[in-house]
C-alpha cells in the first residue's frame, strides 16, 4: 500500500512541478494579488525567522479567506469546534466545506492537517496535495506534506517538496534543517 501510494505521489509531484501557477479561488477581500506578492517578497527578505514570522501569519491569513461568508463562517466553526476539542464535528463541517468549495484551497488544508494529525496519511496526502495544487504558494502545505512522505520513506520526494515549502518561506521553522540532513542522506555529501 506504501509503495502504491508513494508511486502516486512521485507521480503527482512530477506534474505538480509543471502545472501554472493558479492564485486561491477566492483570496481574501482585504488584500489584493500585488500586496500578496509585496509579502513574499518581504518574506524572501526577512532576516530572521523572527522576522519572517508576522510576514507569515499575514499570508496565511490571505490565504483563509474564502471571499464567501458561507465558508468563512463554516472555518469559523471548525476552529470552535476544534477550540473546544469536539474534533469530529470539526471534520464534518471540513468535509462539507470542500464539498460546497472545492476551489477553496484552505478547507483543503486544514483537512489534511486534522486527517494527518488523526493517522490518515493517505487521506492527508490527498487532501494537501489538492492544496497545492489549487494554490502553490501554500507553503505550510508543501512542509507539511513534506514530512508525511518522509514519514513514509520517500525520501528523495519530501525533500523536493520541503525544499518547495523553503522556496516560497526560506524560514520556516525546522524545515532549513530537516532540508540539510536529507540532503545529505539523499544526495551525499558535496564536495
Amino acid at each position: 500500500m506504501r509503495r502504491c501510494l508513494a508511486i502516486g505521489i512521485s507521480i503527482f509531484l512530477a506534474g505538480a512541478t509543471q502545472a501554472a501557477p493558479i492564485a486561491p479561488a477566492h483570496p481574501h477581500p482585504s488584500l489584493q494579488k500585488s500586496d500578496l506578492d509585496t509579502l513574499f517578497a518581504a518574506l524572501a527578505k526577512a532576516n530572521s525567522a523572527q522576522d519572517a514570522k508576522p510576514i507569515e501569519e499575514q499570508i496565511l491569513t490571505y490565504f483563509l479567506g474564502s471571499g464567501s461568508p458561507s465558508v468563512d463562517l463554516l472555518m469559523t466553526r471548525t476552529a470552535a469546534a476544534l477550540a473546544a476539542g469536539d474534533k469530529d464535528d470539526a471534520k464534518k463541517i471540513l468535509d462539507a466545506v470542500t464539498k460546497v468549495a472545492p476551489a477553496y484551497p484552505e478547507g483543503w488544508h486544514q483537512r489534511g492537517k486534522m486527517l494527518a494529525a488523526a493517522g490518515d496519511d493517505e487521506g492527508a496526502i490527498i487532501c494537501l496535495q489538492k492544496t497545492v495544487t489549487l494554490n502553490p504558494r501554500q507553503f505550510a502545505a508543501y512542509a507539511e506534506l513534506g514530512s508525511i512522505l518522509i514519514s513514509y520513506g520517500d525520501k528523495k520526494d519530501g525533500l523536493a517538496t520541503l525544499r518547495k515549502a523553503l522556496a516560497l518561506d526560506p524560514h520556516l521553522e525546522g524545515v532549513n534543517q530537516e532540508v540539510e540532513k536529507l540532503s545529505r542522506e539523499v544526495e551525499g555529501e558535496k564536495i
